[in-house]
């Protein structure tokens, strides 16, 4: 039996994420996407559709304005990629907002409240 350890589609992904990382980072000047990271990239299995996750690292921007920065650079991102990494087909790509990172600084928030919380309900008694 001769399985791979990763399917083309994943290959694919990781091209692409380290390559648009790149790109964000030294040829895109949009002020909308400057203080974006690429978290992570799925490439469908007939590597025609690329999901591509961010989040935001500063509060200034929002995801609004992230979006609408995608949106205006899609057709140079799409054209850079495609000189780089010299795919037959370049996936057409979607953009999702990475909320994962959002989700866990509130998990965190709760965990330290209940902890306080359990921290004061706890105390001995004082002594008088």
């Amino acid at each position: 039996m001769n399985t791979k350890p990763f399917a083309r589609a994943d290959r694919v992904a990781g091209l692409i994420h380290e390559s648009l990382s790149l790109l964000l980072k030294k040829s895109i000047s949009d002020p909308r996407l400057e203080s974006v990271s690429i978290t992570g990239v799925k490439v469908s299995s007939d590597l025609k559709q690329a999901k591509i996750y961010f989040v935001i690292s500063d509060r200034a921007s929002t995801k609004e304005e992230a979006f609408a920065g995608f949106k205006k650079a899609k057709g140079f991102i799409k054209y850079s990629l495609a000189q780089e990494l010299k795919l037959r087909y370049m996936p057409e790509f979607q953009f999702y907002y990475d909320d994962s990172i959002d989700y866990g600084f509130h998990m965190n928030s709760v965990l330290k409240k209940i902890k306080n919380e359990y921290n004061t309900n706890n105390q001995p008694p004082e002594k008088e």
